[in-house]
């Protein structure tokens, strides 16, 4: 699409007209929504975590990891089936104030649920305080998330965008006026909550006025339609929790707080290399939902895309992030979290098992068989819990990545089976082989530009930028001498 006036930015941005331009729409939208919120929410964990040290920073992320264990049930696997439903049929809109209304019982259970299960986690009652603070913020949160369902049906992702980026401005302002001027883990908690009652207030009023009248409908046919569907979303959800957030919930429960903080250092930048993963996810998502219904050709090609440019994402953050460890740690932290390194090349990883197997959970869910979601995830759980039960008491926070690391490739086994087993799609094909083998080649010259010291030893910015740079320049010098080979072929056949 040609962009010739403002009229045209503002159709291209704003308009859904054509499925790649709906796509690139909801793309650019998420990732200006999550590049800013996750920036901005780093730069407050990074000073949090220098403020208050490891210790005291451990305290707060094993209470918030505790709650978000738990939050799970407050959403039971609703975001995920409203979306699929309200896209494929959008008269089921009409469904929404029951679904909402079952949202806002499900999060009452989820309070209460932490409320008890507080005073089996801890003894410590500056620590059951926090979990209660914090309880409340999740559980807000995951209500945001039933609101975001309804707008990517309707693939109105700079409505969320929007909102998500207001949310990091005023978690961010609250966080840094608290960690400045009443420096507490508590108090931090109190920052976090405030945050998220007043994006509430905002969202609810900006959502009943301009997308949708806000009711409640106590239907039970609807909750029990709905319910029986998104259960196997909801326990594979809480198994994913698990898998997230049972190493550091562990690691607390054992005693372990300074390394709980060091971990977590670690796993925050790790997640943070995830953005483009969720991102272009979403984005994908309502189109796949839409092609499964009315063409399994256009479905397997739409899929394709997705699982490439995971690819092409994945192996270079693999390899830089664990090449540049180091540099990242100590540039973002400060020498007393050291430890963290190791972790953080560990869990680098498996943020790229994560790219490659979230389209296979993806068409899963578009095709109906979330239920394989639910098995895969289990076994993931199980599993993790018996390798952080095993490795943790030995290598504490170490154990806990490496437990992560196997508990992702198996899921990424048993998605990649599921969806050979139980969908029309086909996974790989020549292209597919030809865009892994480039990636891996490009990857090792990035690898190999950014280990040489000149290189190495610049500002961290600057030597990650490098890498991108040589990244995709060697990416493009490949595909363009595979077009040439291909028309050369061609030519003399």
């Amino acid at each position: 699409m040609k962009i010739r006036s403002y009229s045209n930015i503002k159709s291209l941005l704003f308009d859904n007209k054509t499925v790649k331009q709906t796509i690139f729409k909801n793309t650019f939208w998420l990732a200006v929504a999550e590049g800013i919120s996750r920036f901005f929410t780093l730069i407050l964990l990074i000073y949090v975590a220098r403020i208050l040290g490891a210790t005291e920073y451990g305290k707060f992320t094993f209470a918030l990891a505790f709650v978000s264990l738990l939050a799970i049930f407050s959403d039971f696997g609703l975001s995920q089936i409203t979306t699929r439903e309200f896209s494929r049929e959008k008269e089921r809109e009409k469904e929404f104030p029951a679904i909402l209304s079952l949202k806002l019982f499900l999060s009452l259970g989820t309070l209460i649920l932490i409320l008890i299960g507080s005073f089996f986690i801890t003894a410590n009652p500056l620590i059951r305080n926090m979990i209660w603070i914090l309880g409340v913020y999740v559980v807000i949160n995951s209500f945001f998330e039933i609101v975001y369902a309804f707008l990517r049906a309707r693939q109105k992702m700079e409505y969320e965008a929007g909102a998500k980026i207001l949310q990091a401005i005023l978690l961010v302002a609250f966080g840094f006026f608290i960690i400045l001027n009443f420096p507490s883990a508590k108090n931090l908690s109190y920052g976090y909550l405030f945050s998220s009652l007043v994006l509430l207030i905002f969202i609810l009023l900006f959502f009943h006025f301009k997308v949708c009248l806000l009711s409640l409908n106590w239907k039970g046919d609807i909750w029990k339609r709905f319910l029986v569907t998104s259960w196997p979303l909801a326990l594979a959800g809480l198994f994913y929790a698990i898998y997230n957030y049972i190493d550091s919930a562990m690691m607390g429960y054992f005693g372990q707080i300074t390394q709980t903080g060091w971990y977590n250092a670690a796993f925050k930048i790790a997640k943070v290399t995830l953005i483009p993963a969720a991102f272009i996810s979403q984005s994908f998502y309502p189109v796949l939902s839409k092609f499964f219904k009315e063409s399994k050709e256009k479905l397997q090609n739409i899929w394709n895309r997705q699982l490439e440019i995971m690819v092409v994402l994945a192996i270079p953050i693999m390899i830089g992030g664990v090449t540049l460890a180091p540099r990242i740690i100590d540039f973002i932290y400060n020498p007393s979290y050291a430890p963290s390194i190791l972790a953080f090349q560990i869990l680098v990883v498996m943020a790229g098992i994560i790219f490659l197997y979230t389209p296979f959970s993806q068409v899963l869910i578009v095709s109906d068989q979330q239920k394989k979601i639910f098995w895969a995830l289990l076994s993931g759980a199980i599993i993790n819990v018996i390798l952080n039960l095993i490795l943790i008491p030995e290598y504490s926070l170490y154990g806990a990545a490496i437990a992560t690391v196997i508990t992702n490739l198996l899921i990424f086994f048993l998605l990649f089976r599921f969806t050979l087993k139980f969908t029309s799609i086909h996974p790989f094909n020549l292209r597919f082989l030809l865009i892994f083998i480039g990636a891996v080649l490009s990857s090792l010259v990035m690898y190999f530009v950014i280990s040489q010291p000149v290189i190495y030893h610049l500002h961290i910015l600057f030597s990650i930028l490098v890498g991108a740079v040589v990244y995709f320049v060697a990416v493009f010098i490949l595909k363009s001498m595979l077009k040439y080979f291909n028309f050369y072929q061609k030519k003399n056949s």
